[in-house]
C-alpha cells in the first residue's frame, strides 16, 4: 500500500469538504463518542467527497460501518484491533492501518498483517494525554527497520519544519491533526503541508 506523504486526520466530514478539494490525497475520519446514525452519515459524506476528489479515505475504528459503506481502508488502535474481525475486514477488501507505541504493540500490529503501521507520538502533542513519552527520531528509524517493507506513518507533534528529520529517519508518511485543525487558517496550513511534502511524492 503506497501512502501519500501527507496524511490528514480530521474529526468530521465538514473538514473533509473544506480541505480535501485543496489537493489532499489521504485523509482519516476519526470520530469518537457519537451514535451509529451520525457516524454512518459522516462516513457517507466523507466517502462521497473523497471519491470526487481522488482522495483515499481511511475510517478510524468503525470497521463495520466502513465495510457497509463501501470504504477502502480502516485504521485501528490496539484495543480496537483486539476486538475487530480481521477476517471480515480482509474479505471486504479493506486496507488496514494499525497504531503502535511500544515494542509489544508493534509485535501485535505486525502479527495482524497490516498494510501500514503508525508510530507516535514522535514529538510532544497536545491532541490527547499520552501514556507514552515522545518517541523521537531514533525510535522512528528503529521502527522502520522492523516494519520494512511496510509503510511507516509518523504522528504526533509534526510540523512542516520537522518533516526533513522525520522522513530522513525512515517515515513514509506524516500524519497531522492539530497543526492543521487548530491553525488560524486551516486552508493555508493545508497548502503549506501539501507544498512541504511535494518532494517526497
Amino acid at each position: 500500500m503506497r501512502l501519500d506523504p501527507f496524511y490528514l486526520i480530521v474529526d468530521g466530514a465538514d473538514w473533509i469538504e473544506r480541505l480535501v478539494p485543496l489537493g489532499v490525497r489521504l485523509v482519516q475520519l476519526r470520530i469518537k463518542g457519537r451514535d451509529e446514525a451520525y457516524l454512518r452519515a459522516e462516513i457517507r459524506r466523507a466517502r462521497e467527497t473523497c471519491a470526487r476528489h481522488g482522495c483515499r479515505l481511511v475510517v478510524n475504528d468503525h470497521w463495520r460501518l466502513a465495510i457497509e459503506e463501501g470504504c477502502e481502508a480502516v485504521h485501528l488502535g490496539q484495543e480496537d484491533l483486539a476486538a475487530a474481525d480481521r477476517a471480515a475486514i480482509r474479505r471486504a477488501g479493506l486496507r488496514l492501518g494499525l497504531s503502535s507505541h511500544d515494542p509489544r504493540e508493534l509485535e501485535a500490529a505486525l502479527a495482524a498483517g497490516p498494510d501500514y503501521v503508525a508510530l507516535g507520538p514522535i514529538y510532544p502533542t497536545v491532541l490527547k494525554r499520552m501514556t507514552w513519552a515522545p518517541q523521537g527520531l531514533d525510535r522512528l528509524a528503529d521502527w522502520k527497520r522492523r516494519v520494512a517493507p511496510l509503510p511507516l506513518v509518523a504522528i504526533g507533534g509534526l510540523t512542516p519544519e520537522r518533516l526533513s528529520g522525520v522522513f530522513e529517519a525512515g517515515a513514509d508518511c506524516a500524519a497531522v491533526v492539530t497543526d492543521v485543525l487548530r491553525h488560524p487558517d486551516p486552508e493555508a496550513r493545508t497548502r503549506d503541508w501539501l507544498a512541504a511534502t511535494t518532494v517526497w511524492r
